[in-house]
C-alpha cells in the first residue's frame, strides 16, 4: 500500500471513528485494501449507507471498486448511487479521494435519490415473502458482453441481487424470492443468450442449477447486482467472505475448483 493511501485510511479512521463506521475487510501487497464505511445522511429523514472500497495496489493511479448496500433504498437506488460514484471517481486527479467521494455523496444524495426515482417506478416491495438464494454455474461465454448484458437486464426486470463472477469459473448468484429466481433460470434455459462455435445464437444448454435454498434469517440480503472479474480463486472466496456466504463457497463451489 503506497504512503498516499496509508495516510488515508489513518484519516478516514478518524474520521468514522464511532463503533461500526470504519473497518478494514481485507488488505494485502497482491490486492490492496478493503474496508467498510458506515455512514448516516440526513435527508429529511436519516438513511444509513454501508459503502465497500476496494483500493487496488495502483491507488490512487487506478480509482476504487465501490459497492453500496442499505436498508433503506431499493436495488435500482443502490446501483444508481454506486454508478454515479464510480462516475465521479473516474473524473477525479489520481490522488487520494475516498473521503472527497464521501462529502460528494453527502452533498449530492438528494438530487441523486430524486433522479434514480423519477428513471425508475421499482418501489422497494412491502412484501413478507421469503427470499431465496441460487447459485448457478455456467461453463462459458462465448458472446461474454451482450451475454453479461442479458443478465443484467433480467435481474434488474425481476428485481433479483446479487452477483455475476467471471473468470476461471463462471457463477451467477441470485436473491430474491423463489418464483422471480425460477422464472430467470427458465429464461436462461429458453433464450437464445450466446453464441455457439460457428457464431450462431443459441440457447444455455451447459448451466447447472448448484443450489436453490432460503436465505437464512442472520444473513443481509445484497441489494445490487454487480459483475465482478475475478483474477483468482483466493479473490473469488473473498467475495463469498464479503457477502457473507462463506459457506455456500465451501459447500458448492471449492469442489468445483
Amino acid at each position: 500500500m503506497s504512503k498516499e493511501a496509508f495516510d488515508e485510511l489513518s484519516v478516514l479512521s478518524a474520521i468514522y471513528c464511532e463503533q461500526g463506521e470504519f473497518e478494514v475487510l481485507e488488505e494485502s501487497p497482491e490486492k490492496g485494501v478493503v474496508f467498510r464505511v458506515h455512514t448516516l445522511i440526513d435527508n429529511n429523514e436519516k438513511t444509513s449507507l454501508d459503502i465497500i472500497f476496494h483500493i487496488s495496489p495502483e491507488y490512487p493511479n487506478t480509482p476504487p471498486d465501490i459497492s453500496i448496500s442499505s436498508n433503506h433504498l431499493s436495488r435500482r437506488q443502490c446501483h444508481d448511487l454506486r454508478r454515479s460514484l464510480l462516475d465521479t471517481a473516474q473524473s477525479l486527479p489520481a490522488e487520494p479521494m475516498v473521503h472527497g467521494l464521501m462529502l460528494w455523496l453527502q452533498e449530492n444524495f438528494s438530487d441523486l435519490i430524486k433522479t434514480s426515482s423519477c428513471h425508475s417506478a421499482e418501489v422497494r416491495p412491502e412484501t413478507t415473502e421469503e427470499t431465496w438464494t441460487a447459485l448457478l454455474h455456467l461453463d462459458h461465454m462465448r458472446s461474454k458482453a451482450k451475454y453479461i448484458k442479458l443478465i443484467e437486464k433480467w435481474t434488474l426486470e425481476l428485481r433479483l441481487t446479487g452477483r455475476l463472477f467471471t473468470g476461471k469459473l463462471i457463477l451467477i448468484l441470485l436473491q430474491g424470492t423463489k418464483e422471480n429466481i425460477k422464472q430467470y433460470i427458465h429464461l436462461l434455459k429458453s433464450v437464445k443468450v450466446d453464441v455457439d462455435s460457428s457464431g450462431k445464437r443459441c440457447k444455455e444448454k451447459m448451466m447447472s442449477v448448484l443450489c436453490e435454498i432460503p436465505k437464512p434469517e442472520d444473513k443481509i440480503m445484497m441489494t445490487t447486482f454487480e459483475v465482478k472479474d475475478i483474477l483468482s480463486l483466493d479473490d473469488l472466496r473473498r467475495e463469498f467472505d464479503l457477502i457473507g456466504l462463506n459457506e455456500l463457497y465451501h459447500q458448492f463451489v471449492s469442489s468445483l475448483t
